[in-house]
């Protein structure tokens, strides 16, 4: 994802406590955001499975219907 919808998932998930849905590119699982480190420009995800993961900005994008 670009700078600007990382921007934008990060002050969803942090300002409005929105769990964004996401679709990692390179293994296609889905997770829900609840964090972001803008030092590392990651996502910290929740999968669909319960798992935990944290994802860099390039490799996902929102899931839209």
């Amino acid at each position: 994802m670009r700078d600007a919808e990382y921007n934008n998932v990060c002050y969803r998930t942090e300002q409005r406590e929105e769990q964004v849905p996401l679709r990692n590119l390179r293994t296609g699982e889905v997770g829900f955001s609840f964090g972001c480190t803008s030092e590392g420009n990651t996502v910290q995800v929740r999968l669909e499975n319960g798992g935990l993961d944290s994802w860099v900005k390039e490799e996902c994008r929102e899931v839209t219907s």
